[in-house]
């Protein structure tokens, strides 16, 4: 189980899937799909030696549950999940699964809940979003000690080497042409 490191191509729609997979990232993020095309995409991922990150939360007609996670498990066998949910962290460390808490940071209130969240269920690693704070990358790091994914709203270079000046270790985008190094 490997924490993912450097840009992580985050595939919203299947036409960008393909670009995903030429780039020279060790990992991909499966951020929306279908449950019915799940399995194949995650697959066909691995056959291109990528390390498949799946956006529980965000894939149609896959229920946040126990039973929803045995599925992913068994049947579509990605290497880790990222979610919002508590739930869904512990059940992935259960299995083993790479968890990544995705956090939406909209306020001070925000931070503070997300933190307890963290403390309580123990993700492998924190996303943040919007990524585009890099003295709140700093502080959450210095806080939980956890690694630190940047996302959402990242669309230029410097952005990107911001999140990593400030101590971010992956950044998560879905901005293309910011896919290969």
């Amino acid at each position: 189980m490997n924490v993912p490191t450097g840009i992580l191509p985050a595939v919203r729609k299947m036409k960008d899937f393909d670009k995903a997979l030429e780039t020279n990232q060790d990992s991909i993020v499966i951020l929306e799909s279908r449950l019915a095309q799940l399995k194949s995409l995650v697959a066909y991922a691995k056959r291109a030696n990528k390390q498949v990150l799946v956006h529980f939360d965000l894939i149609q007609g896959l229920k946040s549950d126990e039973y929803g996670m045995e599925f992913l498990i068994r049947e579509v066998k990605p290497d880790g999940v990222l979610s919002t949910r508590g739930n869904i962290i512990q059940l992935a460390k259960k299995q083993k699964l790479l968890a990544i808490q995705r956090m939406f940071l909209l306020d001070s209130l925000a931070l503070d809940q997300n933190l307890k969240l963290i403390s309580r269920f123990q993700p492998d690693c924190i996303e943040v979003l919007p990524g585009l704070m890099p003295s709140v990358i700093h502080q959450i790091y210095e806080q939980t000690k956890l690694p630190v994914i940047a996302g959402g709203l990242i669309t230029t270079k410097e952005e990107v080497q911001a999140a990593f000046d400030a101590g971010a270790i992956a950044v998560s985008t879905s901005k293309t042409s910011l896919w290969n190094k």
